[in-house]
């Protein structure tokens, strides 16, 4: 990987890490396009730049995360409790979750899937009860935890799957949002600090890749506040239906590329 592919990669996770478009379907055109080999490092570099994304929503919303008063501690103790069927989960099946990743027919699939469903998400909750996150009790955490689990199928999107599972459960579109970018930080950070670990003998080995680690997350960080704050905005205006049209052209590309024999390799 070279710098200059490392910073377009950076760029596209930052960009779609928060929309609900998946950014893993986004990184298999991507890197095809740009003829990345899809070494162990690749594979590392593509989930420890999502440290620079989270840290965006981190800077953006600190005062949740940093100003202590008396809902602090009620925050913290929801967001553990809706990470945890993703750490359960994602222990428990990484060997079914690493073949899945391995099919992008799956993660065409997915998108396709996924965009038809946010055509008509708008229209399914239309009388929302919570509209701040201070609402949120911890069953209700617990359950949208649950639907981020199903965004461990390659193409479903994290965001996507925990907008819809907050919006399921009352909440409003942008504190379904919100709550979704807050859930990011906690099972993001999970899954950075696991890859590490595991390829701690590689960089150890390769310093000179931690170079590219830190222009990665740098530029993932920068991409990611403009795309939260366009997201948001967004959702206020146009609510879902657009991301779906996006989803299903997408979705259709991966299809259409696979069945024309051309090789995208995760």
């Amino acid at each position: 990987m070279t710098l200059f592919q490392a910073i377009i990669i950076a760029i596209v996770e930052g960009l779609t890490e928060f929309l609900p478009v998946s950014s893993t379907g986004h990184m298999i055109i991507v890197s095809s396009l740009l003829g990345i080999n899809k070494d162990e490092f690749t594979k590392l570099f593509e989930v420890c730049i999502q440290l620079g994304a989270i840290l965006a929503v981190v800077v953006l919303y600190w005062k949740k995360f940093f100003v202590f008063d008396k809902n602090r501690l009620n925050f913290y103790v929801k967001l553990f409790v809706a990470v945890l069927p993703a750490l359960i989960c994602g222990y428990l099946f990484s060997d079914i979750i690493d073949q899945m990743l391995e099919s992008p027919l799956t993660v065409g699939i997915t998108l396709l899937l996924g965009g038809i469903v946010l055509l008509f998400v708008d229209n399914w909750f239309k009388e929302p009860t919570i509209d701040t996150d201070e609402k949120i009790n911890l069953f209700t955490a617990l359950r949208i935890g649950f639907y981020q689990c199903i965004a461990m199928i390659p193409g479903v999107s994290r965001s996507a799957a925990s907008i819809i599972g907050g919006m399921q459960q009352k909440l409003t579109r942008n504190v379904a949002a919100e709550f979704s970018f807050f859930l990011a930080v906690p099972t993001m950070a999970a899954a950075t600090g696991y890859k590490i670990l595991k390829g701690r003998e590689l960089l150890m080995a390769n310093p000179d890749k931690l170079n590219l680690l830190l222009v990665g997350n740098v530029v993932a960080f920068v991409v990611a506040m403009i795309a939260i704050k366009f997201f948001i905005d967004s959702l206020k205006k146009f609510g879902f239906k657009m991301w779906g049209y996006y989803r299903i052209v997408v979705g259709l590309a991966i299809i259409g590329a696979i069945l024309m024999g051309y090789k995208l390799e995760i």
